[in-house]
């Protein structure tokens, strides 16, 4: 079971005396925590090559019945569903301007069962959160930030930290790392990371490189979990969260 499914079952598990009760037609936690993925992926802007920029502010527009039924539950809810955004967010290799903060509003327009999903970017900086009772809001939950993630290399058994924002792996000795295998290139595959964003760059080697089966063309994206093949090497690229002293 993935981890969403995980964060999914135990909101509905936990939740499940406040949404089930009274009407049919109501509005399920596992319906949001689904509605807010696809609205991270459809809100969410590319910016530069490997940079995408996600929302980081959602208002969840529900009917008056339901509205009731989160305004009992509140925060709780709310912080869970945060973390369905986050993990969303880092699954996909998404960029985030400012901490996640999901609010509840009344629609006094819409029927039970029904409801709707807005969002935005907002900085750090920005004011985060409205005043109590702002168009009928549950007070919002407090801001979660992602967790810091280190990036890994895992070859052959051995873990390798990329510390620096530029990796070059190949046969040479002079190779950040050093990949013995007579299908390398000496210099061959050039990893470059920063804040929410890998590529996997070929640096013209005889034999390719490729992630997840295709080959890279240029450059190529890399997401937690992704496959590297060069030569008769494979390397999984992971997103690990970082331990106090910087290594993963």
């Amino acid at each position: 079971m993935g981890l969403l499914d995980k964060v999914e079952r135990g909101i509905e598990k936990a939740v499940r005396g406040v949404f089930s009760t009274g009407s049919r037609a109501q509005v399920e936690p596992v319906e949001i925590a689904s509605r807010l993925r696809t609205e991270v992926d459809n809100k969410a802007i590319t910016i530069a090559a490997g940079r995408t920029l996600a929302p980081n502010v959602f208002d969840v527009l529900l009917s008056s019945d339901d509205f009731q039924r989160a305004q009992e539950w509140g925060t709780p809810l709310a912080e869970e569903l945060c973390d369905v955004v986050i993990n969303h967010v880092r699954s996909q290799g998404y960029t985030l301007q400012g901490p996640v903060r999901i609010s509840f509003r009344r629609d006094e327009d819409r029927r039970a069962g029904e409801f709707d999903i807005t969002s935005r970017t907002e900085k750090a900086s920005a004011p985060s959160v409205p005043p109590p009772g702002v168009h009928g809001n549950v007070p919002a939950a407090p801001t979660r930030q992602p967790a810091q993630l280190q990036p890994v290399l895992d070859i052959d058994g051995q873990r390798y930290s990329l510390n620096a924002p530029s990796i070059v792996l190949g046969r040479s000795s002079e190779a950040d790392i050093l990949i013995d295998d007579t299908g390398v290139s000496r210099r061959h595959l050039e990893i470059r990371t920063g804040p929410g964003t890998a590529q996997a760059i070929d640096l013209g080697s005889t034999n390719g490189s490729y992630v997840n089966g295709q080959k890279i063309v240029g450059s190529s994206e890399l997401a937690d979990g992704a496959t590297i093949t060069m030569g008769r090497t494979k390397i999984i690229f992971r997103l690990l969260p970082a331990t106090p002293g910087g290594r993963a």
